[in-house]
């Protein structure tokens, strides 16, 4: 039986590096928003509903998430639309990735675990963090939001310090180093209780 460790964290704290820490160290990584990426291009399994349901976000027989953005932007009830195709597909493809994993441990990396109850699904759940200021200079050197934007996503996470008291395990990623350090920290001591249980 394979060990569930749910990985989350806010935008910008460096949470896919450090899901790429636990799988160079053996872990079997499933990633929430890869899965979505997964199902909205071409041939995915959201595609024909969400053409059925609102076909303008469909281009080139894929989900465009620039326009799913702009609509959900105008019209937020349809989010809700959207969450109701999309999450029992995401379940099936976790599901998918669970009955196929060999890995004495099993990463989730789900950036709204806690805010979707995921957590009580999980044996244990890393939170990767760091400083708001390292956060905010993170994610606007990506170049790829407003400060505007990262201030309006930021207010639907649940707070950072929230999300690190209510882990099992809080990793911080101000350097590389130190976050691996944790990293191999933590995956010792899960694997140390596999080898007791």
């Amino acid at each position: 039986m394979s060990f569930r460790l749910g990985l989350t964290g806010s935008i910008g704290m460096g949470k896919s590096t450090t899901a790429k820490m636990f799988a160079d160290l053996g872990c079997a990584v499933w990633d929430a928003d890869a899965a979505v990426h997964r199902l909205y291009s071409k041939g995915g399994a959201a595609v024909d509903a969400m053409q059925a349901m609102l076909p303008e976000v469909v281009v080139d027989q894929a989900v465009s998430r620039d326009k799913l953005k702009q609509l959900i932007g105008r019209d937020p009830a349809v989010l809700k639309t959207v969450e109701q195709v999309v999450h029992p597909l995401v379940a099936k493809d976790r599901a998918a990735f669970v009955e196929a994993a060999t890995a004495d441990i099993l990463v989730f990396d789900i950036p709204l675990l806690f805010e979707t109850g995921g957590n009580t699904t999980m044996d244990a759940v890393v939170c990767v963090s760091v400083s708001p200021q390292i956060q905010r200079d993170r994610v606007l050197e990506r170049g790829t939001m407003t400060e505007a934007q990262f201030d309006h996503i930021r207010a639907k996470q649940m707070p950072n310090d929230e999300k690190a008291a209510r882990a099992d395990y809080v990793v911080f990623t101000d350097t590389l180093d130190h976050a691996r350090t944790q990293v191999e920290k933590i995956v010792t001591t899960i694997r140390g209780q596999l080898d007791h249980a």
